[in-house]
């Protein structure tokens, strides 16, 4: 076990640093000059050129991605052209938004999914087990920003029981109201992920009930909740887990819209600033975290599911063939 996370840990190593050099390369080959947001409409070649200058960016290709990668290696994300501040600590007070809804999101996606999953795929010949999969089947096809302005409508707008968007200036000094602004995106994302982790639960229980060593138990007089504790439940985990790691990824990622719905000052919006502004240190610092969140997040999903089924951890000692 050992010698796999030294190996998964320098696969996370080598990982980042290719995308940091996709990144790095695939961001100057966009059409626009970040000198433009520097200068005002106009501009003298002469100013235009003095703002390159000031930021760098008419230094050589190799000369500015090795001036980033020396800053990475400091754990310095670098400083936004435009205002001039560091993007660590500007991406750290924009996680403190984006984490706490990815998370809270997932977790309660997690709770509606697996009990809803179960039992749709256990009574999938009854009429609410068919009602389950066909609401999972019809909230995939629901956009999340659609979903996000029916539940402002309906809780916002007309009930005013929750704000309709926005966080506390003070961020969470205030646990109360940030946490209020923050139940109708949870919610939002909840659903549309409980959706599609409806259907991931549900294919893996019906694997689990349609085995031959579930059968076996069964008949060695194993009653099914034991049958199921002792045996269904960790060979059903073993897909979903891998699927919560994608999930849980893909949230953290299209996390942008719906902070544009409910006018969140996370991660997202911060990206959509930077790109608009064309500010290369702004766009490199979000989605090089980013990159490195979704690295780490498939690393313990791929490390969960080892501890979960012990026959992944007997093929990594060579034991099975």
């Amino acid at each position: 076990m050992t010698g796999y996370l030294l190996r998964r840990l320098a696969f996370l190593v080598v990982s980042l640093a290719l995308a940091s050099v996709v990144l790095f390369v695939l961001l100057r080959m966009l059409p626009g000059d970040p000198a433009n947001a520097l200068t005002s409409v106009g501009a003298s070649p002469e100013q235009i050129a003095a703002a390159r200058h000031s930021i760098g960016s008419d230094k050589p290709l190799p000369e500015q991605f090795t001036h980033w990668i020396g800053q990475l290696a400091t754990g310095d994300l670098g400083t936004s052209f435009v205002s001039s501040l560091p993007v660590g600590p500007e991406v750290t007070q924009r996680l403190s938004v984006t984490v706490p809804l990815t998370l809270s999101a997932f977790v309660l996606a997690v709770l509606i999914a697996v009990p809803a999953g179960f039992v749709a795929a256990y009574k999938r010949r009854t009429w609410y087990g068919a009602l389950l999969s066909g609401v999972s089947q019809l909230g995939i096809a629901v956009p999340v920003f659609w979903l996000g302005m029916i539940l402002i409508a309906v809780f916002a707008l007309n009930a005013g029981w929750l704000p309709s968007g926005g966080f506390p200036p003070d961020g969470w000094s205030d646990p109360a109201q940030a946490i209020r602004s923050l139940v109708l995106p949870v919610v939002t994302i909840a659903l549309v992920m409980s959706a599609s982790l409806i259907r991931y639960v549900r294919s893996a229980t019906l694997d689990v009930l349609d085995s031959d060593f579930l059968r076996t138990s069964r008949a060695l007089g194993s009653s099914f909740a034991g049958a199921m504790w002792r045996h269904g439940l960790r060979n059903a985990s073993v897909p979903v887990i891998s699927i919560l790691g994608i999930e849980l990824a893909s949230t953290l990622l299209g996390a942008v819209v719906v902070e544009s719905v409910f006018a969140l000052p996370g991660l997202g919006s911060l990206l959509a600033t930077g790109i608009a502004q064309h500010d290369y240190p702004v766009i490199q610092g979000v989605l090089f975290v980013s990159t490195l969140a979704v690295l780490l997040i498939g690393f313990a999903a791929d490390l969960v599911q080892r501890i979960v089924d012990p026959r992944l951890r007997h093929r990594l000692s060579g034991g099975a063939r």
